[in-house]
């Protein structure tokens, strides 16, 4: 089964994490949210793998690209324009947006090759912003420790802060700067957290970087 599959199939278990863990969904928002507002106002940005459009729409991003045609219904329906596409192929033409936001790159097939589409869709100094879980920190290594009896994660792969800043700067982005958020274990967040600067402390890290 392919990773489009298990998603195609397992929407509603999907919709259900974020009712059954609230508050580290509002954290991993405030986060993603935090280095948003560091960019300019009133710029064109796409969510790439945006699923059901979770983040898309509290975020206020009007477009991205979903393989799951199941999951692009969900965000359809909740007022995100999406085109069926892969991160890796983005069905947009050069220079088009200011920036691009990835949650959860460890589902995408190559990470490196989703970088590439990301600086050629993007306008000169257009931002990247990746949401991820730390593979060093307790979250992700909880996951790989279940992974084998785990829906989502059983073919997931996480990354380090040094492989992400690896990729970041082999695909030509500069000034990159990390939030982080998710201190604990998933079960004791029992409230939104407020995102500290850097990283190795939280669970959930966001990275903003610039198109050289």
């Amino acid at each position: 089964m392919t990773r489009t599959e298990i998603f195609d199939r397992h929407v509603e278990e999907y919709e259900k994490w974020y009712e059954d863990y609230p508050e580290v969904y509002q954290s991993e928002l405030t986060a993603i949210r935090e280095q948003l507002l560091k960019l300019p106002e009133n710029i064109r940005g796409i969510e790439v793998g945006l699923g059901t459009g979770r983040f898309a729409l509290p975020l206020g991003i009007k477009e991205g690209v979903e393989p799951s045609r199941p999951m692009a219904e969900k965000a359809i329906n909740r007022g995100i324009e999406v085109i069926e596409g892969l991160a890796e192929r983005l069905p947009y033409g050069d220079l088009q947006f200011d920036f691009v936001l990835f949650v959860t790159v460890c589902h995408l097939d190559s990470l490196k090759n989703a970088l590439a589409e990301a600086h050629r869709v993007l306008k000169h100094e257009g931002s990247v912003l990746i949401g991820f879980l730390d593979k060093d920190r307790s979250i992700a290594q909880q996951y790989i420790e279940k992974r084998h009896r785990s829906t989502f994660f059983a073919k997931a792969n996480f990354y380090t802060v040094d492989r992400i800043q690896t990729l970041l700067k082999e695909a030509e982005f500069k000034n990159l700067e990390f939030n982080q958020t998710l201190f604990g274990d998933l079960d004791e967040i029992g409230k939104t957290q407020i995102p500290k600067p850097g990283f190795g402390e939280g669970s959930f890290l966001v990275v903003k970087a610039t198109k050289k």
